[in-house]
């Protein structure tokens, strides 16, 4: 059942909230990163092949876990949003936004009448009507969180319009993604993305909308942090976990090598 969305309220009473991209499609992995500490997951469909009674599960493990479960969908498809919010999602992030129309499409997709065009369904969202049906309209279109991700130039150049759309929450850089589109594919330290980034910040400034930030490197969690920045993704498990189960291979064959003569 639809309830407060605990991200949104840290934002909203000053405190910052970290999250991770979740990118190994298990429940128990969702539970994992709430047990952990994180504030909210952003289950991925955009690249990941999860099916919708796996994405439900996962929703319900980050429910248990007490962590904000996202959902990053594969674009502006109707089809895709409805599900993830039918499914229990506390939000969408929505890929690859353009321009200020795409921008509202989410946004009419992703709220109720009056803010929007979302169809209305029952079911677990409504804890199968345990919510009053109104009730529940008027929370969805508070609580849902609705994150748009600029990844390339077009969406660089037209980002004042896009933060002009009412409905709008969070913005999120693709820093991967833009550096293709900026002509230094594979570099998203290179100065141009840097600076993208930075413009997409700024713009946000003065404006209902969070600036979500991607920290590659505890400097840049530094900078973020005396920006101003209230929203952190902090990577994706499947990147954490790699590069732990390595590091600790690697400590464990230096322990045991024997000692040199």
């Amino acid at each position: 059942m639809l309830a407060i969305n605990r991200t949104r309220q840290l934002i909203t009473d000053g405190f910052p909230a970290f999250g991770l991209l979740n990118a190994v499609p298990t429940p128990w992995m969702v539970e994992m990163i709430g047990h952990a500490g994180y504030d909210f997951v952003i289950l991925d469909t955009e690249h990941m092949s999860t099916n919708p009674e796996s994405l439900e599960h996962m929703i319900r493990a980050a429910e248990c876990a007490s962590v904000t479960p996202l959902v990053r969908v594969p674009g502006v498809d109707r089809a895709a949003i409805t599900r993830a919010l039918d499914s229990g999602a506390q939000g969408v992030v929505v890929p690859r936004i353009r321009n200020a129309e795409e921008a509202q499409e989410v946004v009419q997709m992703a709220r109720y009448a009056p803010a929007g065009q979302r169809g209305i369904t029952g079911g677990r969202t409504t804890g199968f009507g345990t919510l009053p049906l109104q009730e529940y309209l008027r929370l969805a279109n508070r609580e849902i969180l609705i994150v748009l991700m600029i990844e390339d130039q077009e969406g660089i150049e037209n980002r004042e319009a896009i933060l002009n759309v009412s409905g709008v929450d969070w913005v999120l850089p693709g820093a991967v993604d833009l550096s293709q589109s900026l002509g230094c594919p594979g570099d998203p330290f290179h100065s141009s993305v840097n600076h993208a980034i930075a413009e997409l910040a700024a713009s946000c400034r003065g404006r209902p909308v969070e600036f979500c930030a991607l920290p590659r490197s505890p400097e840049q969690l530094t900078e973020w942090r005396e920006w101003g920045a209230k929203a952190f993704l902090l990577g994706e498990d499947r990147s954490l976990l790699f590069k732990y189960l390595k590091s600790h291979l690697a400590t464990c064959r230096a322990e045991s090598s024997p000692p040199s003569p």
